[in-house]
């Protein structure tokens, strides 16, 4: 269908960049894979979790990084391009320095797109195959991943339809995907058409497809720009936000129907707000009592308060980001931390997470990466160790 290319040093060059003095290699810690807008870099921080110490290993691969993400047992990072025919490319990652090794390349499109590259990447549960979202050509891939990491081909290309007012707008943009719960859908938040598209997903061959009548889709707002979506645990909640207009939308979910309802809308923007107006991104903590949101426009962090039974939110706290525009942000596999990729101050910033709560305290903690946009955690195996989610 589309073909596997094969590792090209003169697209993506491994490299370990000089670390300081006092950064001595350890196992002892996680590795934070830092993806960088327009720089062409992939940058590596070693994290002591006990600490909330960060130490900088500086760029570890010279590659266009849009979007990546690491497999969550192999010790291999995957990296989205931004090039026009969207490239995803593998890397093994060296536990002991955080060097990058490329191990193999894949080209999601044919065509050359006219704008923009891949917007996403993530792995479905079982890790089998990544779901790809291309920003420029509006278009939703699954590509294979076999059982030592490697990419094995893409499984399914499906392309998005319609357009939105904004001048941002002008085509389809898809932006996020998500398998729901019963695996037998996939969401798709597309940017420029202003819906969430619903796509049929066969768990067995990871291929997406549109059916006779095309696939399902959830309006929103015209102008609104989805961006991110995010299931509940429960299954039947999923979050939804829009760039914008930076709000958040709680839908309910109908496995059964395959169909999104609007339950309630709020905005991530302050009641004073002036100026632009973007939202950025969006997580769930692993106990689903809390939802964040980054606001781009205001340079602030949002936390909201889940209703166990409703899924409906509350908002409990406002708070800069320490930086300017907070592209995205992640939770630490552990709970306790969040790091927020400050992509226009050039810093990756430490936010300490509360228990109970899930309220947010800026530590002062902070990596200097040029344009950060993405970041990914690698926890090494030491033996003996506890491995925060993996049981």
């Amino acid at each position: 269908m589309l073909t596997a290319l094969t590792a090209s040093a003169a697209t993506a060059v491994p490299l370990l960049g000089a670390a300081p003095a006092d950064a001595v290699p350890s196992r002892h810690g996680d590795l934070l894979y830092i993806g960088t807008w327009a720089q062409g870099q992939v940058h590596a921080v070693r994290f002591d979790a006990d600490r909330g110490a960060m130490t900088p290993l500086g760029p570890v691969a010279e590659v266009s990084s849009n979007w990546l993400t690491v497999h969550p047992t192999r010790p291999v990072l995957y990296v989205a391009g931004g090039e026009q025919t969207g490239f995803v490319r593998a890397f093994r990652i060296n536990d002991d320095s955080g060097a990058l090794r490329q191990v193999g390349e894949i080209e999601t499109e044919t065509v050359p797109a006219s704008s923009g590259g891949l917007a996403y990447i993530g792995l479905t549960a079982d890790s089998k195959a990544l779901l790809v979202a291309h920003f420029g050509a509006g278009s939703a891939a699954t590509v294979l991943v076999g059982a030592d990491g490697g990419l094995d081909g893409v499984a399914s290309r499906v392309l998005d339809t319609g357009s939105g007012p904004h001048p941002r707008q002008l085509g389809p943009h898809a932006h996020h995907m998500v398998i729901d719960p019963s695996r037998r859908f996939a969401l798709v938040a597309d940017f420029g058409a202003d819906r969430v598209f619903v796509y049929d997903y066969d768990r067995t061959s990871h291929r997406l497809s549109a059916g006779a009548d095309g696939p399902g889709a959830f309006a929103t707002a015209p102008g609104s720009g989805p961006r991110r979506l995010a299931f509940h645990p429960d299954g039947r909640t999923v979050y939804l936000l829009n760039e914008l207009t930076a709000d958040l939308q709680v839908l309910r979910w109908d496995a059964r129907r395959s169909t999104l309802t609007s339950r309630q809308t709020l905005t991530t923007n302050a009641p004073d707000h002036l100026g632009p107006t973007s939202a950025a991104e969006l997580a769930i903590s692993h106990d689903g009592r809390h939802v964040y949101t980054s606001n781009r426009g205001e340079n602030t962090l949002v936390v909201h308060a889940t209703d166990p039974a409703s899924g409906r939110l509350t908002q409990v706290q406002r708070l800069p980001c320490s930086g300017d525009t907070p592209w995205s942000f992640s939770l630490h596999p552990g709970g306790r931390w969040m790091f927020v990729a400050n992509e226009a101050s050039d810093t990756v910033n430490l936010f300490r997470v509360a228990p109970g709560s899930g309220r947010l305290t800026d530590t002062g903690t902070s990596v200097a990466v040029p344009h950060p946009d993405c970041i990914g955690f690698r926890t090494p195996h030491v033996p003996g160790r506890h491995v925060p989610g993996r049981g």
